[in-house]
């Protein structure tokens, strides 16, 4: 069974492969054959027995098609000598339609007891049996239908869809009965000077700063930064959906993560187009340092956590180590595709869409924030905004979350497009509406809190993956818990920066729209 080297995403999650010593021809039987002795010393004894307690187990790849197998059997009922049994012959059973391999199968029997000084024979038969599935359906046999299209995955995207209509409906109504009042009182044309006082002592809420609403954000390079990257982020996870639903990229060992970085670095135009506008709208005017950051944020971010955990995989002894080769390959894509690309779009955008068109003029004096409840406050609004979208894809997580840690493979894109859109929708509306809300509380700090209040739905997906820990999975030791909350740490930064770009722009038209009616000095 000769295996070939993986692909660039094959590598980078850890499924790189070696040679299993077993040789397998095409349409050749093969009784009873050796693969190798193995005389078991101590250590080798001891390996083995803590691999057959805690159920570990390996898997073969033949033509790309997988199978699995357990090290052995645990009796903790009999006696000390044959409490661990280790599997020493494998049974492979390969169906062929023509000359395309369709099935593969693997038995395991003659368990032996793990005792110091024995020789173990380990040996292997192979047999073809011909069969009339097709080719192109010969993954179906690795699909869990019963499992993806269980009716909670239908009733969690009618639930949502509910969801989504029940805020379109509450933005609308901000839009088209609160503010509707607002617009047709500044659009009156009266000169009759005690209407005009009284209607002018009567202004409230968010129409009181208008002269403020448009002053530029702290840490504009940041924000300008996280912003472009989202917009980045929410266009690739689009693209690599949009690819998994019409190229069955789940069937190819790291065609998803392969997917993913090649989206990325052709997608990085527009990370900054969106920062570079973003910055010069705003009065920015080191737009380099800008895009240097907008360029390496998220890259950076994912590097620092990954050379962490391929530290801890290198001090393990894991194939999960990522090799030197491959980082110098992904730092190439990074250096010469993304790198160029964020650049080329930074130009543009601060040159196309820089110019400063702010509905309403801002003063020089910033008005002072009266003090609200609490509940009115930026904390509160960032980390209540982030409830409802969580909610929108809290099912959707539960599947892809048993997709990567429990080894089922993940094929219903078509759910994850529309749970993908509805997270778009919800978060934009939550976020409108968080805004509204701020605004009225006469806080113009509006920027960073629609960020924050649509990035916290990452926070509470990082709540879940805990609560999945503990649950769902039987993980131990630090080795596994470094990975995982290791990868889903990357993966709650990746959707928090989406989330949170999301919510500002949908936020950022809010406001122009609400602002741009107005009769400002």
């Amino acid at each position: 069974m000769q295996l070939t080297d993986g692909c660039l995403g094959e590598v980078l999650g850890g499924n790189e492969l070696i040679d299993g010593q077993i040789d397998i021809k095409f349409k050749k039987n093969v009784e009873r054959s050796t693969i190798c002795d193995l005389k078991l010393d101590a250590a080798m004894v001891k390996q083995f027995k803590e691999a057959v307690e805690n159920s570990y187990w390996f898997e073969f790849f033949i033509d790309d098609l997988p199978l699995w197998g357990f090290v052995g059997e645990y009796h903790p009922d009999r006696s000390n000598d044959n409490m661990h049994l280790l599997y020493t012959n494998k049974n492979i059973v390969i169906k062929y339609n023509g000359d395309k391999i369709i099935h593969v199968n693997l038995t395991q029997e003659s368990p032996k007891p793990l005792e110091e000084g024995r020789l173990l024979d380990m040996t292997y038969s192979v047999k073809w049996i011909e069969t009339n599935v097709t080719f192109a359906r010969r993954f179906d046999v690795y699909l869990d239908y019963p499992f993806f299209e269980h009716q909670i995955h239908w009733f969690s995207i009618f639930n949502s869809f509910m969801m989504v209509i029940f805020l379109t409906g509450l933005v609308s109504m901000i839009l088209m009965r609160t503010l509707r009042n607002d617009y047709a009182k500044y659009a009156r044309e009266d000169d009759d000077l005690e209407t005009l006082e009284r209607d002018v002592s009567e202004e409230s809420g968010w129409k009181l700063v208008h002269g403020d609403v448009f002053r530029p954000p702290q840490n504009l390079v940041l924000l300008s930064a996280v912003v472009g990257t989202g917009a980045q982020l929410a266009m690739l996870v689009l693209l690599v959906v949009l690819f998994a639903i019409f190229g069955t990229l789940y069937i190819g060992r790291g065609a998803i993560v392969t997917t993913f970085i090649v989206c990325y670095a052709l997608t990085s135009f527009i990370s900054g187009y969106v920062s570079g506008g973003m910055y010069s709208r705003n009065g920015g005017k080191n737009w380099i340092k800008s895009m240097i950051l907008t360029a390496s944020l998220f890259p950076f971010m994912c590097f620092g956590i990954g050379f962490i955990l391929n530290t801890i995989a290198i001090f393990y002894g894991s194939l999960a180590a990522i090799p030197f080769g491959t980082m110098v390959v992904v730092f190439v894509i990074w250096a010469f595709i993304s790198f160029p690309l964020a650049f080329l779009g930074t130009v543009i955008g601060r040159n196309w869409s820089g110019a400063p068109n702010n509905p309403c003029r801002v003063k020089t004096i910033p008005r002072p924030i009266p003090e609200k409840k609490w509940y009115l406050t930026p904390s509160v609004v960032s980390l209540m905004g982030g409830l409802l979208p969580f909610g929108s894809i809290f099912i959707e997580m539960y599947f892809v979350f048993t997709s990567f840690w429990n080894y089922k493979v993940y094929y219903v894109y078509g759910f994850m497009l529309l749970v993908f859109v509805i997270l778009i929708i919800v978060t934009v509306c939550v976020t409108i509406v968080g805004t509204y809300f701020l605004l009225n509380a006469e806080n113009y700090h509006w920027q960073w809190t629609s960020f924050f209040s649509a990035a916290s739905t990452a926070f509470y997906v990082y709540l879940y993956s805990i609560y999945y820990y503990h649950v769902k999975t039987k993980m131990s030791g630090f080795f596994q818990i470094s990975f995982y909350f290791g990868y889903t740490l990357m993966l709650c930064l990746g959707l928090g920066i989406l989330c949170g770009a999301v919510g500002y722009l949908g936020s950022n038209l809010f406001v122009r729209r609400i602002y741009r009616n107005i009769k400002c000095d």
